[in-house]
């Protein structure tokens, strides 16, 4: 990849986090069990970082990413413990109205498979546009003309084509393109990147990526990356929390966990990784 991190944190260390999440407990509660996804979590961001959450299939990380905007599904899930607070406020407390103003404005998502979110059966301008008119109220046209800036900035060849097409009309990486133009599109101040790049070839994964880190950098927006894939992680973030069966195992700079892992479990996942270069 092309993309160029930092070395060292250019965040003071007293800078208050962005979006805060503090010993938060997430239980499954199923018919027959009850699955304990989170336990304990604590890990925080701040304005122009990106932190990578890492682990295996099953680990928690999805799990912990969902909490932030509620989006698990409840029933099952219960949210047993802890808080997650952005810019001050505990997001688990705030009524659905309340969470409503922050999800999609301040704090997005971008999800791994576009087509499971994007309508069908609606041009892919119109579901950017409609995200903007739902969160700012500005015209139909305002909204329009936004969205093709929106489309233009993220790099979408002829925008105003491209925003009468319909999803199935657009190849997975320029749909992935529409999904972030969607998520940015008000401008949010946190980003959560769950697995962005996983339905992706190599080559338009580093599109992608490069694509986010350009955005985060013209921003300075926090951005969160739940992934599996290590050399992503050595490539594009600045700190890493190493998640296994629900708890975070492991945190701290990326280069620092990398060269010295501390947990056997970060170990393992290390020495699973056919190649990995430190940016």
């Amino acid at each position: 990849m092309t993309t160029e991190r930092p070395t060292t944190d250019p965040h003071p260390a007293d800078e208050r986090p962005l979006l805060e999440i503090d010993h938060l407990s997430v239980d499954f509660r199923l018919e027959s069990s009850v699955v304990h996804a989170v336990q304990d979590v604590s890990l925080h961001v701040r304005a122009g970082e990106t932190l990578a959450v890492v682990g295996e299939s099953g680990s928690g990380k999805s799990a912990t990413a969902l909490s932030v905007l509620r989006l698990n599904p409840s029933p099952p899930c219960v949210y047993t413990g802890g808080e997650i607070r952005f810019d001050g406020r505990d997001l688990l407390k705030l009524s659905e109205k309340e969470l409503g103003r922050v999800r999609g404005r301040d704090i997005a998502m971008v999800f791994q498979d576009p087509m499971t979110c994007l309508d069908p059966l609606q041009r892919v301008g119109a579901q950017v546009a409609e995200v903007l008119r739902l969160h700012t109220g500005i015209s139909r046209a305002e909204a329009r003309t936004a969205a093709l800036a929106a489309l233009d900035e993220v790099g979408i060849p002829d925008p105003a084509m491209r925003y009468r097409q319909y999803p199935h009309e657009l190849s997975g990486g320029l749909r992935q393109r529409v999904m972030i133009a969607t998520a940015l599109v008000t401008r949010p101040r946190v980003v959560i990147a769950d697995e962005p790049t996983t339905a992706l070839d190599v080559t338009v994964q580093r599109q992608i990526l490069d694509l986010l880190v350009s955005l985060q950098d013209k921003r300075d927006m926090a951005v969160v990356l739940i992934t599996h894939d290590l050399a992503v992680v050595a490539e594009t973030a600045d700190r890493v929390v190493v998640m296994n069966k629900g708890r975070v195992v492991e945190t701290g700079d990326v280069l620092d966990v990398f060269d010295r892992p501390a947990d056997p479990y970060t170990r393992r996942l290390l020495a699973a990784t056919p190649r990995l270069e430190a940016a």
